[in-house]
């Protein structure tokens, strides 16, 4: 029947289901002389499908990777050969000695089962896999230490004979070997569909009737053809439904190993492993045992080490995440800004140098657009494996941005820069990137940098300069390297500056669905005061401005629907307006020499203590130009009228801003800004209708 086909999605049910009715069968037909044949046919019948089902299993899905599979098959017919001698020995020919060649059967199937399980796990999991390792072993020893206990100690302690009682002990022993490659394939990477399920069932279900068998032995109870028949029969036939299950194929699926977190069932095991071991001595103190103590002494010993390793590992592994690139695995932005200080720090006390590079994949947003974002993850993979192959040990190589890399080179003197940014280029574009589908893209970068002391003398500068650079490459055609500063340029609103007259237009018309007054056109002159108050150079009060004037243009990507909304925003909203400052990011960056007023633009709501966004940054670790906006942005917002909000006074605003020292805003520009206020030199927002040049390039800044 098309029904029982192996490889459909009911051949593995239907045989399931016949399974358990012959099972049934099984149990119904009388312990007598006559029927004695009838249960003998019927359980080999049973035992013997699952063999059957599993090489036919392994002929229809065509797995990739057949060997465990083949020992698994291998192992359940010598298993059904052990249930045909034993059951024909013990019916037919009444031969109850123990033990008999039936034993040496089921004995010799247990080496092919655990070698099979091995091999699945190998295969599945590529590496170690360390934590899954740890919490298996730590189950394996409170497995070992309660078999003992229970099941290997009293037999060892009995005055059988030596054959009876070498086979008594073979079984719990085997056992234990079974549960520990259990343990591993459960706890393991890898995909788990139905076929994984079935598996593991079988697996616990041996598990289980053998102990219960060894127990039953042990206390002289055991009788063949008890209840433990039906939990062995069931264990075989989930084998052979796990082969004949289609996806029991994508079992020998190698996985990418993940972090092997603590789950909640993961939690309950070990915890429950941990408490064994004070169980186990309080169950021996109450029967007063003195008995096998220096075995549970060693247990505990072993379980301390183990739980002490694997919350080493988890501590390890919350720090390597903390730093690493989720995607590109190399070190986040966050751990390169931590470093990048450091590194100059030492270079000045060594009086030495060190250099930043920034580099960026050409035209990636047209991958996205053509084939995909997959495929554009898979080209940001292998940039930054071909970037860290051409990166030397001591170097710092991070995902900076969205198709960003920076590199930190210590001790690169300037004359080396060049030869540096020409091996990641080369490096990069030396043979085009092969994509699913057969698709190969040739894919470059440009490369921009800089170096201290001799282009920059902070970290912040530095990476202004190193990006300054990297925009003159792309504008030089691409595939290029730029080293050290370039002037920032003159915006002029009849060339260049018509990208950022547009930019401009933009915030207009943000401030039109928002606000009554020229909302960014203030903040812009506030920033500039405030800035050469603060005493900053003229190009970055010129940065301080320009961000000013741009800092709501991320908001136009954001529905209008959102932003004029008159109650309260729900959580999705929120998450989608605290995007804002990275698109606006985006969007200055367009403009040449704007990446210094692109990166104001994304910190402006970053918070002094830390809890801000995108990034956390915390302190001076947010730009100054940044941490100046912040206090404008908020007090623009607070003196204006809003959908959602209408407008302080003065009063309260200014204890808002001060209530915020220290926590959302530096307490240095807040103090400056509320001083500037009273001299009425800042602060009061002026009504729409100035000119777009005159808002954005004005001749008195300070007016």
């Amino acid at each position: 029947m098309t029904i029982f086909r192996a490889g459909s999605n009911v051949a593995w049910l239907s045989y399931l289901l016949a399974g358990h009715v012959l099972l049934g069968v099984y149990y119904l037909v009388p312990l007598t002389p006559a029927g004695m044949p009838i249960r003998v046919v019927l359980y080999c019948t049973i035992s013997m499908s699952a063999a059957i089902a599993v090489f036919t299993g392994v002929s229809r899905n065509k797995p990739q990777w057949r060997r465990a599979w083949v020992l698994l098959g291998l192992s359940q017919v010598v298993y059904a050969l052990a249930d045909l001698t034993f059951y024909v020995s013990h019916y037919v020919f009444h031969f109850t000695d123990y033990p008999s060649f039936a034993d040496v059967l089921y004995l010799s199937h247990y080496p092919l089962m655990v070698a099979g399980v091995i091999l699945l796990i190998r295969r599945r999991t590529p590496g170690l896999d360390l934590p899954s390792l740890l919490d298996a072993a730590v189950l394996a020893v409170v497995a070992g230490m309660a078999s003992w206990l229970y099941l290997i100690g009293p037999q060892a302690r009995l005055t059988s004979p030596a054959l009876v009682k070498f086979a008594t002990l073979l079984y719990p022993m085997m056992d234990l070997a079974l549960f520990v490659v259990a343990l591993r394939l459960i706890f393991g990477a890898g995909p788990r569909p139905r076929a994984f399920v079935l598996l593991t069932g079988n697996l616990l279900m041996i598990l289980t009737a053998d102990t219960l068998y060894v127990l039953q032995r042990l206390d002289g109870s055991y009788q063949a053809g008890n209840f433990l028949d039906a939990i062995w029969l069931s264990g075989n036939l989930l084998m052979g439904a796990a082969a004949l299950h289609p996806t029991m194929a994508r079992l020998v699926d190698r996985a990418v190993v993940k972090d092997a977190g603590l789950s909640r069932g993961r939690i309950v095991a070990l915890s429950s492993a941990a408490l064994a071991a004070p169980v186990l001595m309080l169950v021996h103190d109450v029967s007063d045992s003195q008995q096998d103590i220096l075995v549970i002494a060693t247990g505990s010993a072993l379980l301390s080490l183990l739980i002490i390793a694997r919350l080493a590992g988890l501590v390890a592994d919350q720090r390597r995440l903390a730093i690493t690139d989720g995607l590109t695995g190399l070190h986040t932005r966050r751990f390169f800004e931590a470093q990048l200080p450091l590194e100059v720090a030492r270079a000045r006390r060594a009086d030495g140098s060190v250099a930043v590079f920034i580099i960026d994949v050409d035209r990636f947003k047209s991958i996205n657009d053509n084939y995909g974002h997959p495929a554009g993850d898979q080209v940001l993979v292998e940039v930054a494996s071909r970037l860290r192959s051409a990166s030397r040990a001591g170097e710092v190589l991070a995902r900076y941005g969205g198709e960003e890399f920076a590199l930190l080179v210590p001790d690169a003197a300037p004359a080396r820069l060049s030869t540096i940014a020409n091996r990641l280029r080369e490096r990069v574009a030396a043979s085009p990137i092969g994509l699913s589908g057969d698709i190969h893209l040739s894919v470059t970068v440009s490369v921009g940098s800089a170096s201290f002391p001799i282009h920059g003398d902070g970290p912040d500068e530095l990476v202004v300069i190193a990006d300054r650079a990297l925009y003159t490459a792309k504008a030089a055609g691409r595939n290029r390297i730029a080293v050290g500063p370039e002037p920032l340029p003159a915006v002029d609103p009849d060339t260049d500056g018509a990208m950022a007259e547009f930019l401009c237009q933009v915030a207009d018309r943000v401030d039109g669905w928002l606000h009554r007054y020229d909302h960014s056109r203030s903040v812009s002159r506030w920033a500039g005061v405030a800035a050469a108050e603060f005493g900053l150079d003229s190009s970055t009060i010129r940065i301080a401005q320009l961000a000013g004037r741009l800092h709501d243009i991320g908001k136009v990507i954001i529905p209008e629907v959102v932003l004029t909304k008159p109650g309260a925003l729900s959580d999705e909203e929120w998450r989608l307006l605290r995007q804002h400052p990275d698109f606006g990011y985006r969007l200055a960056r367009m403009v040449p020499g704007f990446a210094g007023v692109a990166h104001v633009i994304r910190q402006q709501h970053e918070r002094y203590d830390g809890t801000g966004y995108p990034d956390g940054l915390v302190g001076t670790d947010i730009r100054a130009e940044a941490r100046i906006l912040a206090v404008c942005v908020a007090w623009a917002a607070m003196r204006s009228h809003r959908p959602h909000q209408t407008a302080m006074d003065e009063n309260r605003a200014r204890r808002e801003l001060w209530n915020g020292r220290g926590k959302q805003f530096d307490p240095d520009v807040v103090d400056l800004f509320l001083d500037l206020h009273a001299q009425s030199t800042i602060g009061n927002l002026r009504p729409a209708g100035l000119s777009v040049q005159e808002a954005v390039f004005p001749s008195d800044w300070r007016a």
